[in-house]
């Protein structure tokens, strides 16, 4: 009877600790608020910055200032226009370009975004940046940082806050930060899954898309990005994500949904 009771309650727990995602409406687990997550996202974010050099490539710095600016708006329009202006709440947007060959882009919780310039070639233009902008955006303002801090969270410390975890294990609760953002090591927990990818890829498409970024540039950004790989090792963009050709294909079923909000 008393495991009977202890099963309902951590049930009820995880259904209560439950949000909805914007625009695809899937539940996450949501054991970790944006307060307890966000000045760790931001502290972390700094000490990334401090440990590599930002890129002097006017040019490039330019393009990923500028085309995250432009997401960056277009998404707070869509969020207010849709009454989800309130998960934005402590959101403090940064756009980056670090100086590394290293083929990747990544975005904190909380709109802390950085690139490598490694990634930019294959970008070619403002239009590929975005398809990589709108990505990284997505996954933000989808929480999926949230949600892997809180599986986590779960999983290794059973349910508890970042608070708490703090208290208990710093050195882990800052490792599975950075895991929740696909930068951490040993834990354990893979990074970004199958199914938070595809989300964000759905969700960056729209952003792009009401950006005036034409969202059909997003395939032929993903099949520059096969082939840069050379059959050697893939790019640490791909070594995470689904295969280009299941992205592309996902990507060219989501188009006509994408195409509504685009404008030229």
């Amino acid at each position: 009877m008393f495991k009977k009771i202890i099963i309902l309650f951590i049930t009820g727990l995880f259904i209560y600790s439950c949000a909805t995602v914007p625009v695809t409406g899937r539940r996450q687990l949501s054991l970790v608020s944006n307060s307890e997550i966000l000045p760790l996202s931001f502290d972390q974010y700094q000490q990334v910055l401090k440990e590599n050099k930002l890129s002097d490539n006017s040019e490039w710095v330019s393009m990923v200032k500028n085309v995250g600016r432009k997401i960056k708006t277009a998404t707070e329009q869509y969020m207010k226009q849709n009454g989800w202006e309130d998960q934005l709440e402590g959101y403090a947007w940064e756009f980056n370009l670090i100086e590394d060959e290293i083929v990747n882009a990544w975005c904190m919780p909380g709109g802390k975004v950085a690139f490598y310039t490694g990634i930019m070639p294959i970008c070619k233009d403002e239009a590929g940046v975005a398809v990589v902008m709108g990505h990284e955006v997505a996954h933000a303002i989808a929480n999926h940082g949230r949600e892997r801090m809180s599986q986590g969270l779960a999983a290794n410390m059973g349910l508890s806050s970042v608070s708490l975890a703090m208290g208990q294990n710093p050195t882990m609760t800052q490792e599975l930060l950075l895991q929740s953002v696909g930068m951490g090591t040993q834990l354990g927990m893979l990074k970004f899954s199958r199914t938070h990818e595809s989300e964000a890829d759905r969700i960056g498409l729209i952003f792009m898309a009401l950006a005036g970024y034409d969202p059909r540039e997003a395939p032929k950004f993903w099949e520059r990005m096969d082939a840069s790989g050379g059959g050697q090792r893939p790019p640490e963009f791909l070594s995470t994500h689904p295969h280009p050709e299941t992205r592309i294909s996902d990507l060219k079923k989501q188009m006509p949904e994408a195409l509504k909000y685009y404008r030229k």
